[in-house]
């Protein structure tokens, strides 16, 4: 069973601000992360309780090229993205969305 994806509005906003600044740094990588992304979700959406278990219901999918995890939750029938989070910044900066 694949289950639907939807981003946290803050969420797609962090997802389109990492894609320019990697665009900005080298034409084409900006392309190569939303990619990387994609191939993400598209395991999320297939195996949603794949990645392993952070804090309470939060669960982190690792990107692998990136310096980037996809933090979310699963809703009933949705994988809910609540943070498109860098490793090295700013940790549990996302904790209190829903």
């Amino acid at each position: 069973m694949t289950l639907p994806v939807a981003f946290h509005e803050a969420a797609a906003l962090e997802l389109a601000d990492a894609a320019a600044f990697y665009e900005r740094e080298c034409p084409g990588l900006g392309a190569a992360f939303l990619e990387e992304v994609q191939a993400a979700l598209v395991s999320l959406a297939q195996f949603p309780e794949g990645a392993p278990l952070l804090r309470g219901r939060i669960r982190r999918k690792v990107l692998l090229r990136f310096p980037y995890s996809l933090m979310y939750s699963l809703h009933a029938d949705t994988v809910r993205i609540l943070a498109v989070a860098h490793e090295k910044r700013r940790p549990f900066y996302w904790h209190g969305r829903q």
